[in-house]
């Protein structure tokens, strides 16, 4: 069986596997383990703190420092409400295309890279390849966050990550990051009549997203000399305000929806720092001046790091031997790759499909995209196979 067609196959398998981010992870986790453990990967499963998710680990080649990470997540998006034409769980050939949920966001990616796996436990390696498939990158990157403190903490962690996220193969070397909130403010209900008695939770959010437009409009001024990104520096969106019941009643609850797009990890600090001031120096004694047991709490729905276009990027130049590109470009959506980066590795993505597919009914990757992600594999396993 060729290596298309055992790439295919074993991508079928997968989609069967419904691993939706609310859903457990672990059959496919599984099955994954088995199939590299066979081929004689030293293989770790990494249980999260549910016991129903777990990211994998596994490495071929000689244990020490450095080598080549293939990243890629094993969770999808829901299928509800979705008009889907097939079922979107059982994976269907047509004019070339491959559909399914998580064909192309990156069940495609996985099933590439297991598929060479054989290949690279028959060659002499002179580094080691390491498979790191995680969960639940869909609703936050929380099994790549568990990963990279694991892998932080390890002298033989490797050097060089490529991310399969659905690319069409082209090479890409930066993202913002994605940083979600939710601020729950606590006053104290009364009737409208005597404002000074209560403690308005909707003005007190009001307020609280007055400072994060101030904010907003100081991240124009800290873009990073000759940012690539559009726009050049960080951004903040308030996406939700809510509070209140009626006309003549102090609002007690108030919630505020909020995101920063940070260009570069210092911003994200900067804000949480200026907000998180603000709250304790000024709001906070306020509101508890009038009503001791005031709240303002905020909670991080996900902090995904953006992955910062580096001038130095091993990864980078690696994956550009492999595919020949001699180009680079950023994207909009995020991914795990700044996690990496985080901790010292060299990071890109590059991986087949299209993201235009992901998330949608109908989800598909080309075959042909399968193909060329399976020929960069193949260069990638002549890179670092011993000269016999």
């Amino acid at each position: 069986m060729s290596d298309l067609a055992t790439t295919q196959s074993l991508l079928g398998e997968l989609i069967a596997l419904p691993t939706v981010s609310s859903d457990s992870n672990l059959e496919m986790i599984v099955l994954l383990a088995n199939r590299l453990g066979d081929m004689g990967a030293d293989v770790e499963i990494h249980a999260d703190e549910t016991g129903t998710k777990a990211n994998l680990l596994a490495r071929i080649g000689p244990d020490e420092p450095g080598g080549i990470m293939l990243s890629g997540h094993t969770d999808v998006v829901p299928v509800t409400d979705q008009d889907w034409t097939t079922d979107p769980f059982v994976m269907h050939e047509a004019e070339g295309r491959l559909f399914g949920r998580g064909t192309c966001d990156m069940k495609g990616f996985i099933a590439a890279a297991v598929a060479m796996a054989p290949r690279l436990a028959s060659a002499d390696l002179r580094r080691p390849v390491t498979f790191a498939f995680t969960h639940d990158e869909e609703v936050g990157c929380l099994g790549a966050r568990n990963l990279s403190e694991i892998l932080r903490d390890r002298e033989t962690r490797p050097s060089l990550a490529i991310i399969g996220e659905p690319t069409e193969m082209r090479i890409i070397e930066g993202h913002k990051g994605c940083c979600e909130y939710t601020t729950r403010f606590t006053g104290l209900e009364g009737h409208g009549s005597r404002p000074e008695l209560g403690i308005n939770a909707v003005e007190y959010a009001v307020r609280y997203v007055t400072r994060l437009m101030n904010l907003r409009e100081r991240l124009r001024h800290r873009a990073p000399p000759g940012s690539a990104f559009e726009p050049p520096w960080s951004t903040i969106n308030i996406g939700r305000l809510s509070g209140g019941h009626a006309h003549n009643v102090i609002p007690g609850l108030a919630e505020v929806d909020w995101e920063v797009r940070p260009v570069q990890d210092a911003d994200r600090a900067f804000v949480r720092s200026e907000i998180d001031a603000y709250v304790a120096k000024t709001l906070l004694p306020e509101m508890r001046r009038t009503h001791p047991d005031a709240e303002v709490i905020l909670q991080v729905v996900g902090e995904i790091v953006g992955l910062e276009p580096m001038e130095d990027n091993a990864a980078r130049d690696l994956v550009a031997r492999l595919t020949g590109a001699n180009g680079t470009d950023l994207v909009s959506f995020g991914t795990e790759a700044g996690l990496f980066q985080e901790i010292g590795m060299s990071a890109v993505i590059c991986g087949p499909g299209s993201i235009a597919q992901a998330h949608k009914p109908d989800e598909y990757i080309e075959v042909s995209q399968l193909a060329a992600c399976l020929d960069m594999l193949d260069r990638l396993v002549d890179q670092i196979t011993l000269a016999a």
